[in-house]
């Protein structure tokens, strides 16, 4: 072949490779998967992704409001395995801090705020969860696929200055321009925001109690801080303030109108959580609960008596439980309550982080010296917003109604008549004893009933923090009539980060056991 012929073939063969590859790179792109997307629509996943532990879940039977009478259903079981992270959600926390870039740097330093805030807010919930964890290696992606695991000492230490960090940061933002974050389905402020990040320091200082002399954590003097600067460290000022989830008729309650035919003689009441509010004559048993229809058959009683309100015990066998919730007509126990959850679409919402929960938590830090003030006042603020959440009156004597029963047309109205001041608050179980032991079982207490339905795994930690309240436990409870300390961790760690994991487990429970019942350092 001629010189000249060559050269025209290499070139024909190179214009082609040319074309095949810029077909290739246009195949290969997908139109429909778009590789970027605005911060804003990634913070939404977020925030979303807080409110996974909802109510009338798993989680609030763990936490023994209430119980699955029926097996199909579920069970009240503790048989922990392995625990359910949000290392995926916190992949988004950085996908939205890297699309943030993409705007103006004001804008991009609300989400790089809010981003701490999230890495503090998953990390304490998986290390309450398990122990300790992967954080400083955890995101680093693909070239990390064995992360060391730190301790849960130092996890806390590095939750606690996120969260100084986020405030101080959303301190800046608000000074400049106290407008809406894009993509935020909560508030409309970021004042708001800041707010929920000190509230938030104040769950994680409350939940190191044991901790409080530990010169590295300044668990004590951190707290007083907070409360001492109203300026610096906003926090809620009423119920207003609440980071709650709204439902609706898209974003629909767990309990409605569509599976009120499925499940709604499946579920009966805890007796840990009813049978409190029964011992304390507390008006929000005819609110949440139905009467057990035993007694209104057998025993003559009526809706408007608060006796004939009964939770199950959470360890009774199974079997022996669906055999006395058999009948809906001869039910042992009492029901959710179908006319405020099975109504609509939008029962209730469900509060992540509230200000009930914070008048309780700066009550017992108040109990236990931390800081001045009186106990008693945040101690009746936070019983009396949690009544005024479910419209029981408190600022003067007053009657709400009950209806009983749901759904029919012979419904009755039973009204309540209650006197907070006068009459509940008077009651020796309830009235404050001082800043004793006594006093910190009745915070502890009402605090557990505040969080009903809400704020997803506090009312488990509080327990196995403070033994407040006594858990029920027996054959229905399952793990040999224990409840656990923890979940293990995921399969995936002790199949593809086997030795860290195994080092994890003996640093912390002295053995090769993933033991469910073995005590974290939280709480050692």
């Amino acid at each position: 072949m001629k010189r000249s012929n060559i050269i025209i073939v290499i070139c024909l063969v190179a214009l082609a490779a040319g074309s095949c590859q810029k077909k290739y790179d246009e195949y290969a792109s997908n139109p429909n998967k778009p590789s970027s997307v605005p911060p804003g629509l990634v913070l939404t996943g977020i925030l979303s992704d807080m409110n996974a532990d909802r109510p009338w879940s798993l989680v609030t039977r763990w936490c023994q409001f209430d119980c699955c009478n029926y097996n199909y259903y579920g069970d009240q079981r503790y048989d922990w395995t392995g625990a359910g992270l949000n290392y995926s959600t916190l992949t988004n926390v950085i996908k939205m801090e890297e699309e943030a870039k993409k705007i103006s740097e004001f804008e991009q330093k609300g989400y790089n705020a809010l981003g701490k805030f999230f890495r503090a807010w998953f990390f304490y919930r998986m290390t309450n969860l398990v122990g300790d964890l992967p954080l400083q290696d955890a995101l680093k992606g693909a070239g990390t696929p064995a992360p060391a695991y730190n301790t849960q000492k130092d996890i806390f230490i590095q939750v606690l200055k996120w969260l100084e960090e986020a405030n101080t940061e959303m301190a800046a933002l608000v000074a400049q321009n106290d407008g809406k974050i894009e993509g935020d389905i909560y508030f409309g402020s970021k004042k708001a925001w800041q707010r929920v990040i000190n509230v938030f320091r104040l769950r994680v200082l409350i939940a190191l109690s044991k901790k409080e002399a530990d010169a590295d954590l300044k668990v004590k003097q951190t707290f007083a801080a907070i409360l001492g600067d109203a300026a610096k460290y906003p926090i809620f000022t009423s119920a207003g303030d609440d980071l709650k989830y709204v439902y609706n008729n898209i974003n629909k309650y767990p309990s409605n109108p569509d599976n009120l035919g499925f499940d709604a003689t499946r579920y009966n009441m805890s007796a840990t959580y009813l049978n409190t509010l029964v011992q304390l004559e507390d008006p929000r048993a005819f609110v949440t609960a139905e009467p057990a229809t035993r007694q209104l058959t057998a025993n003559k009683k009526t809706p408007a008596d608060i006796t004939a309100y009964v939770g199950a015990p959470s360890g009774e066998d199974l079997a022996a439980m669906s055999s006395k919730m058999s009948s809906v007509d001869t039910a042992d126990y009492s029901l959710r309550s179908r006319s405020r959850y099975y109504a609509n679409y939008s029962a209730e919402p469900g509060i992540l982080l509230g200000y009930t929960e914070m008048c309780f938590n700066i009550a017992e830090a108040i109990n236990r010296g931390w800081v001045g003030g009186s106990a008693e006042e945040w101690y009746k603020k936070g019983i009396k917003t949690s009544l005024a959440f479910y419209a029981i009156p408190v600022d003067a004597p007053g009657v709400f109604n009950k209806v009983y029963p749901f759904g029919s047309l012979n419904a009755v109205t039973y009204p309540i008549s209650f006197d907070f001041e006068n009459t509940y608050y008077q009651q020796a179980t309830v009235k404050y004893t001082g800043n004793d032991a006594t006093g910190l079982q009745q915070i502890l207490l009402q605090k557990y009933l505040a969080f009903f339905q809400n704020s997803g795994w506090e009312a488990y930690y509080n327990w196995r923090r403070t033994g407040v309240p006594a858990f029920n436990t027996g054959t229905g409870t399952g793990n040999s009539s224990r409840i656990p300390k923890r979940f293990q961790y995921p399969t995936s760690e002790r199949t593809t980060n086997a030795d860290n994991w195994g080092k994890a487990v003996k640093n912390q429970f002295g053995g090769t056991t993933d033991d469910i019942n073995g005590d974290m350092w939280l709480i050692k």
